[in-house]
């Protein structure tokens, strides 16, 4: 099959970008979109040309650093997906297709669709973390936790950092992601010494980066790769809330 790419390019944050288009033939609908900028790579490379640079590790849909806006939609058009995972199949012969990095003031592109997403790792670093001496993984019945309480925190434990929710997001809010981290430990008892604290720094943090406010709008519930909720960020809040009447 034959796909058209509308790549966008630019040589840093300082310069203008432009988007510049690419044919593929002979395109295998089993290949990953990855691996389909790998092919596009090869074949610029062999002309010399400058490949496009795009940010990806793992490819298993863990780390999150492949983050694609494609067609308009964090990731594509599929939901609970990452952008590694994502494959032609997807797509029909003769498609065009639109690919850009995330777009957010937070994030600066770095070259062509790679963007700095240090400003989360600064969120993390603001409050995402526990004082408390956890050792080595005890027995499962000598710290009770409720079920519920278990099965929400692993669900907001498995936010892979991606960006996408702040890419979808009309206000490029990152409330989504730091909602995540902040239910993950304060939904366990291991999170409560720092559990005031951490919602207070990591939100004083986030708008120190940039990110806008959160809307409900619930763009960032449909674009999470892994399906986090949006009832994580009524949590947050409280728990800001919370720590805000204890403080006065």
């Amino acid at each position: 099959m034959k796909l058209r790419l509308h790549i966008w390019k630019q040589a840093d944050s300082h310069s203008a970008g432009r988007f510049e288009t690419f044919d593929c033939s002979d395109v295998s609908p089993d290949m990953s979109f990855l691996e389909l900028l790998d092919e596009l790579n090869e074949e610029l490379i062999a002309g010399g040309r400058d490949p496009v640079a795009f940010d990806h590790d793992c490819r298993e849909g863990i780390c999150g650093a492949c983050g694609l806006m494609i067609n308009g939609v964090p990731h594509g058009p599929l939901q609970a997906t990452t952008t590694c995972q994502l494959y032609l199949r997807e797509f029909s012969a003769g498609d065009e297709i639109t690919v850009e990095p995330w777009r957010a003031g937070a994030f600066s592109v770095i070259r062509d669709l790679v963007v700095d997403r240090g400003a989360l790792d600064r969120i993390l670093q603001a409050g995402g973390y526990i004082s408390v001496r956890t050792g080595s993984a005890p027995d499962g019945n000598t710290l009770p936790v409720p079920k519920e309480d278990s099965e929400r925190a692993f669900a907001a434990a498995t936010c892979i950092g991606c960006g996408a929710c702040v890419a979808a997001c009309p206000n490029a809010s990152a409330s989504l992601f730091v909602a995540a981290k902040i239910a993950h430990l304060g939904l366990l008892p291991q999170g409560q010494p720092e559990r005031d604290m951490r919602a207070r720094t990591m939100l004083a943090q986030m708008d120190m980066e940039g990110f806008g406010f959160c809307g409900n709008q619930r763009e960032c519930e449909v674009a999470c790769p892994k399906e986090i909720r949006i009832d994580v960020i009524a949590r947050m809040n409280r728990d800001l809330y919370r720590s805000l009447l204890r403080r006065s």
